[in-house]
């Protein structure tokens, strides 16, 4: 699948810390945002993570959910969480063909002239319609989280 504005997502299931399952349309009548981001516990994601739970009480008054996805463990999300006080709330989508896998952003990357597969910082705002409204991709941290919310509240 590319990633299309006015597209639905798959609905895959992502696991939550505490071992639960999350999809999609567990959001269904609600707008939402679902930030993919590399790792759990570097500079940046840590940044991004941080920025999202300063939010996320404006996040909820705009009448959106958010949720950070990464291929890290649920047991490591929990860690990141307690360690950083992350209020926004994340998923796992370790499974092979997971969320990532089916939208793109599971992808090849390279670095110093080695491949490996990654996942491309990207953020999803998706409308109450369960449809694609905003796509942001090869997303830079510093700020991003505020423009996230602006769309949000126009939306």
């Amino acid at each position: 699948m590319t990633l299309a504005l006015g597209e639905s997502l798959p609905d895959i299931a992502l696991t939550t810390p505490d071992g639960e399952s999350v999809r999609p349309s567990d959001f269904a009548g609600k707008k939402f945002v679902l930030f993919f981001y590399p790792k759990d516990d570097t500079p940046g994601c840590t940044t991004e993570n941080k920025d999202f739970s300063k939010l996320s009480a404006r996040f909820a008054a705009a009448g959106t959910a958010l949720l950070g996805i990464s291929k890290d463990t649920p047991q490591r999300h929990q860690r990141f969480i307690d360690k950083h006080g992350l209020a926004a709330p994340l998923a796992s989508d370790a499974e092979t063909d997971g969320l990532s896998d089916a939208l793109g952003i599971w992808t090849e990357k390279s670095m110093y002239g080695r491949s490996y597969m990654g996942m491309e910082r990207t953020t999803l705002l998706i409308g109450a319609d369960g449809r694609i409204a905003r796509i942001w991709p090869k997303v830079k941290v510093k700020g991003h989280a505020e423009e996230v919310l602006a769309a949000a509240e126009a939306l």
